[in-house]
């Protein structure tokens, strides 16, 4: 919905099909992709709860929708962001031009645990270092989208965002075909190609590509599989591989072969015990070796978590200004970095204002949202940023935007962010129009990660405005059925920005 409670232009067909679908319609879609994702295996693990830790991420039939030209001002801004963070870890691991100028505090970098010593003058296959990234996004008004974090490691969900597509078409069809929607199907194939074109050059021939796994107990298994089963490629662990005379080779029934291209889903320590933990058993002996000597390539490049260190966040802007000469496209969230006495102090005074984080925690833990805190959690994380300062960061609680959600008593707004995957190769940056958008489903919650009650949607990207809508939808025209309990979607409280 747009600020004046009518529906936007990209809703208008699903504003239509609402209207039209009859009592429990999309309830009974919901409960169909549920059996379908089952079915399919698309899974997710918790390891902080007892029990099975296996279950489903709930998806929301109600897609996220993207005009065109939104997206396509995301995407340049999205591409800005990725060569900057990439020319940062050059930086870094290189000449260090930014530290000396000041820029960045040496220290926030050369001791962050993300940073990788052995990664010093060595330059990956084709100077990039994050070759997969996920950008995080939230939206706070009709044309304002802000950077959230920077996952630049080995960031996850592109399976999520393949599959909801593919529920979407198999559930609603009529409703996927009456929309110009830009396909995302193709996502495998480039990442296939972005991978190839890093191939080191000892690589002769056709590169030979592997996705590299912890293994089925890792929470992304499920993601690590079907990425190699739609590149085409083997789906490897550290046991599968082996290095001798510094090059890489994967054991198979027909002998050994030659591995070029990993795609590694592994963190930096445990990949190779000879160069980081001695007692991982999920690495390869000897690999940072064969990487150093050009004979493979890591996707992404160890060492490059320090780009999305919540730390270092607050920085880029100035990276994009140093390394690109040009003003930022995407904005970050304004950033305390409670290190900083002054803005400690700030947080400390303001703890019910602001959202509290850990500068190097994921998932949606260790965090404080600050409005839906009770005191005894404040006194608990000022007592934690007294300790180690460092170790936090606060943002403005935002008011952030939100899309209609089929919850358990109808239609409801939720708060969403977007997570969009950009692919570095050789002298290009690929994007597929859209990403993996992810729900709060609990009302009034901004936590949107899976393994706190969050879920997904399909994101839309219309390649065009659907056509005028024949009637008006405005406050009173769209009310919908179902379950018993009549709501008027023009009437609803969306908190602040809506889609």
């Amino acid at each position: 919905m747009n600020d004046g409670g009518g529906i936007r232009p990209a809703y208008a067909g699903i504003a239509r099909y609402v209207q039209s679908a009859g009592g429990g319609a999309l309830e009974a879609k919901r409960r169909e992709a549920e059996v379908l994702f089952r079915r399919i295996g698309v899974t997710f693990a918790v390891y902080t709860e007892g029990g099975d830790p296996e279950r489903l991420i709930p998806f929301d039939v109600i897609p996220r929708i993207l005009a065109r030209g939104e997206w396509d001002s995301l995407r340049r801004g999205l591409e800005q962001r990725v060569r900057a963070l990439n020319a940062f870890l050059a930086d870094v691991y290189g000449d260090r031009r930014i530290l000396k100028e000041g820029l960045v505090p040496a220290e926030l970098v050369l001791n962050n645990e993300g940073y990788r010593a052995v990664m010093e003058g060595f330059t990956p296959p084709g100077g990039v270092y994050t070759v997969i990234s996920g950008i995080d996004l939230v939206r706070t008004g009709p044309e304002a989208f802000y950077v959230l974090e920077d996952n630049c490691r080995v960031p996850s969900g592109v399976s999520y965002m393949l599959e909801n597509r593919e529920a979407m078409m198999r559930l609603l069809p009529n409703l996927c075909a009456a929309h110009r929607i830009a396909p995302v199907s193709h996502y495998p194939e480039e990442l296939l190609d972005t991978l190839k074109s890093l191939a080191p050059p000892a690589c002769q021939g056709d590169p030979t590509v592997v996705v590299l796994t912890p293994g089925p107990f890792n929470s992304a298994y499920y993601e690590h599989s079907f990425l190699a089963d739609e590149m085409g490629v083997e789906l490897v662990e550290g046991a599968d591989l082996f290095v001798r005379d510094d090059t890489v080779f994967m054991r198979t029934t027909a002998g050994p072969r030659r591995v070029d291209v990993i795609y590694r889903r592994i963190d930096d320590e445990f990949l190779d015990p000879q160069a980081f933990r001695p007692d991982s058993a999920l690495g390869v002996p000897g690999l940072m070796k064969a990487y150093r000597a050009g004979r493979v390539t890591l996707a992404n490049a160890p060492g490059a978590g320090i780009a999305d260190d919540k730390a270092v966040y607050p920085f880029v802007p100035a990276m994009i200004r140093f390394y690109l000469s040009e003003e930022p496209i995407l904005q970050n969230v304004p950033t305390y970095m409670c290190e900083r006495d002054e803005d400690r102090a700030y947080v400390l005074d303001h703890m019910e204002e602001l959202v509290v984080k850990l500068a190097r925690g994921s998932g949606g833990y260790g965090m404080l949202v600050g409005p839906h805190s009770t005191a005894e959690q404040r006194a608990d994380f000022a007592a934690r940023i007294r300790e180690k300062p460092g170790d936090y960061i606060a943002q403005p609680t935002l008011a952030l935007s939100t899309v209609p959600t089929l919850s358990e008593g109808g239609m409801a707004p939720r708060h969403v962010d977007l997570r969009p995957f950009v692919l570095f190769g050789k002298n290009q940056v690929r994007i597929v129009p859209g990403g993996l958008t992810r729900v709060a489903l609990r009302e009034g919650s901004l936590v949107v990660n899976s393994s706190q009650g969050g879920g997904t949607k399909d994101t839309w990207v219309l390649e065009s405005d659907p056509p005028p809508m024949s009637q008006s939808m405005g406050a009173e025209g769209m009310t919908q059925t179902m379950g018993g309990m009549t709501q008027s979607l023009g009437k609803m409280d969306f908190g602040g920005t809506k889609d």
